[in-house]
């Protein structure tokens, strides 16, 4: 099987090699068309800013390149906010992939950023096969996704927002699978099952 990351300005992408290797995959990190359209698996990591990143995946055409893969994609925390149309944080247009706005907690009571273990339930998809309803996952983020019909897991920080979202071949998750241990193992692995 060849998985392909998407490289591009983003951080956390040796985390997310890693873990692949510990599943006896050697996936590859590439901004090609070639690569990224001929991958049976694309994944889409990403920890930083989305204004930047945006305007990076534009000068590369990364972001038409993305929107047009017909394998299975997961995105993983930026990369799920990137799948959204919109983010708050300054003010960015983004894939559209999800038609969802991305907004930044407020609150008075909780600290942002959400860093740590929370959990996710309302578990939706083939995703999240053997994953139990309020299994724990890690998550680091200040923005996150409303909750909309492409919603398959959901978490409460501050109040209730996605999780994770899936939509015809687009997969996205807003915790770090790569930083889950044993659950975040067996949802990459099972992103890595899927069939299209």
């Amino acid at each position: 099987m060849k998985v392909a990351i998407v490289q591009y300005n983003a951080g956390n992408v040796q985390s997310v090699l890693y873990a692949l290797e510990r599943l006896g995959v050697q996936a590859i990190l590439t901004n090609s068309q070639e690569e990224l359209s001929k991958a049976d698996k694309v994944i889409f990591p990403g920890v930083g800013e989305a204004s930047s990143a945006m305007q990076f995946l534009q000068t590369k055409n990364l972001d038409n390149i993305i929107k047009n893969l017909k394998q299975p994609v997961l995105g993983i925390c930026l990369g799920l906010q990137l799948m959204c149309k919109h983010s708050e944080e300054n003010n960015t247009n983004c894939l559209g992939i999800f038609d969802l706005k991305v907004h930044k907690f407020s609150s008075d009571i909780h600290k942002v950023p959400h860093v740590g273990w929370n959990d996710i339930h309302g578990l939706k998809s083939p995703l999240f096969a053997n994953i139990q309803e309020n299994d724990y996952v890690y998550y680091v983020h200040s923005f996150y996704a409303e909750l909309g019909v492409d919603t398959i897991a959901q978490t409460n920080y501050v109040h209730p927002y996605s999780a994770s979202l899936h939509k015809n071949n687009f997969y996205a998750v807003q915790f770090h699978p790569e930083k889950s241990g044993k659950v975040g193992e067996k949802i990459l692995e099972n992103f890595l099952s899927l069939k299209m």
